[in-house]
């Protein structure tokens, strides 16, 4: 009788563990396609049927787990088996549904458009939740800039294995770490002159035992300084169906004309706004710009260090440089639009936001008078001194810059 008790009990856990990963879903719980696009299958089997096809962003109640994979019902009530990694809990939709909502009203930077497929972030990061997919060319408006250390190939790794071990049940074993290999000793190359290399013939070379300890060096090599991790560039993006997610920002292009981005030096383009529009003879309607732009490299603090205005030459018919400030820390959201100034008529103007040399963060105001910029200052307004980047070029012993080449040595620059 005993016996039979003691069968009794193992085999309810045999079959308690044999259902942790397959049996009903209880609740109603409900998933969404993060794959471009995926197959139902019929069965879990390497041999099946499709029943049907589900793609990016479609929302799926999950009915049964077997393992790695999970049957589900689509809203056309289709059912069918998927793999577990091309779905997101509902958790991550629910976390880009309020990242739309928080940035409904965010000013836009610049219109751009994809490189080539990418995936939507709910945070900046490489190992952060995905769901959208935006295809290649796919047209955004940029909202947000941000920076973030790259999170190597073996973070994501992990952080992919966690979200499954979550997904079926499972805990998470931490991978031993590998033992680093020791490098063979660097091979001595032989001298390009053996016989100035000899030693006299007077003089008895040293030998040391083998049983006899190494004496240290009296040179010790240097110590190298720990190298930065790299750093990502992101983007706050907004797709045409209101889709917002962040993405890595060298995959996106800024939408602004060629003969305007051929200006940019080496520079990297971080936002674009059209101030005005000007009729030419010959080219018809031309938009001017204010554009605004930065060291080409990522994990830069501050989103700007330079502002240009380029207005049309209605007579040469081209591009110009109206207006230049170099060097300084400034942050987005800046602002276009229209100002009634009395007398002289409405204006363009454009407003952004520097950082001050005591770290705070000020608005200066500018407005377009034909082809010159002017700042606009209230009546005895005097603004804090700006904050200067550092990559300003130092001064030398006259008290000069030093220019990069093919770069203006003055901080501002206006053509009349």
């Amino acid at each position: 009788m005993r016996l039979f008790f003691h069968l009794a009990i193992l085999l309810a856990l045999v079959f308690a563990l044999s259902c942790k990963h397959r049996g009903p879903v209880m609740g109603g719980e409900t998933m969404y396609v993060s794959a471009p696009q995926a197959s139902l299958r019929d069965h879990v089997a390497a041999v099946y049927n499709r029943v049907g096809t589900v793609k990016n962003g479609d929302r799926v109640e999950v009915l049964e787990r077997q393992k790695r994979f999970v049957r589900v019902r689509t809203a056309q009530k289709v059912e069918g088996w998927i793999e577990l990694r091309a779905l997101v809990p509902e958790e991550t939709f629910e976390q880009f549904q309020r990242l739309a909502k928080d940035n409904h009203n965010t000013s836009v930077v610049a219109h751009g458009a994809t490189r080539v497929e990418l995936n939507m972030h709910v945070t900046p990061g490489r190992e952060t939740e995905t769901l959208y997919q935006l295809p290649e060319n796919t047209k955004v408006e940029m909202l947000k800039r941000a920076s973030t250390e790259r999170a190597t190939p073996e973070e994501i790794a992990a952080k992919k294995r966690a979200f499954f071990a979550k997904a079926v049940g499972e805990s998470v074993k931490p991978r031993p770490k590998r033992k680093p290999v020791p490098r063979p000793a660097p091979v001595q190359a032989p001298a390009l002159n053996p016989v100035a290399q000899e030693a006299p013939a007077a003089t008895q070379p040293t030998t040391q035992s083998a049983d006899q300890p190494a004496m240290p060096s009296s040179n010790p090599a240097p110590q190298q300084e720990p190298q930065p991790k790299p750093m990502d560039d992101w983007w706050l993006v907004r797709d045409q169906q209101g889709h917002v997610g962040w993405v890595l920002a060298r995959m996106v292009d800024i939408d602004i004309p060629l003969k305007v981005a051929q200006y940019a030096e080496g520079q990297r383009i971080q936002g674009a706004f059209v101030l005005n529009t000007v009729q030419d003879e010959e080219k018809g309607a031309v938009q001017q710009f204010l554009v605004l732009l930065n060291a080409n490299k990522d994990g830069i603090p501050y989103d700007f260090n330079q502002i240009r205005v380029f207005v049309w030459n209605l007579k040469k018919h081209r591009y110009e440089t109206a207006y230049r400030e170099h060097y300084i820390m400034g942050y987005f959201p800046a602002k276009v639009s229209n100002e009634d100034f009395g007398r002289e008529g409405w204006m363009p103007v454009f407003t952004i936001r520097k950082q001050n040399v005591d770290g705070s963060i000020t608005e200066r105001k500018y407005r377009l008078i034909g082809n010159v910029v002017r700042q606009v200052l209230a009546p005895g307004e005097q603004l804090p001194q700006a904050a200067h980047s550092p990559d300003e070029p130092k001064k030398d012993a006259s008290g000069e810059k030093n220019s990069a080449p093919g770069k203006a040595s003055t901080h501002r620059k206006n053509k009349r």
